[in-house]
């Protein structure tokens, strides 16, 4: 069996990824992806404690999360579609629709 260290440590590098990518990006389709990572680094931690403790409750929340995450990506996108149609870009500097 593969000890929980090696998971989290997998983990942790998988969401320190998506963190980096998250603070640097400006491409909207880009700080989605970053989120998504975000997002299977919780995931895969749920998973590995919940085989670790032979309980299928964190595996059942990790269904429900990527379940979360793929509605949380199409919103994201669609949003981003309709940017891109009023702004022709999808650069998140260029974007100030949303500000005062």
């Amino acid at each position: 069996m593969i000890p929980i260290a090696l998971y989290l440590a997998v983990s942790a590098i998988i969401f320190s990824i998506g963190l980096y990518g998250l603070m640097t990006q400006r491409s909207g389709i880009r700080i989605l992806m970053c989120v998504e990572l975000m997002l299977n680094a919780a995931n895969l931690n749920l998973v590995a404690f919940s085989s670790y403790h032979h309980d299928l409750t964190g595996q059942v929340f990790a269904l429900f999360s990527i379940a979360l995450a793929a509605c949380e990506a199409a919103i994201g996108f669609a949003i981003l579609m309709a940017l891109y149609r009023l702004k022709d870009t999808i650069s998140l500097d260029h974007i100030n629709i949303l500000r005062w």
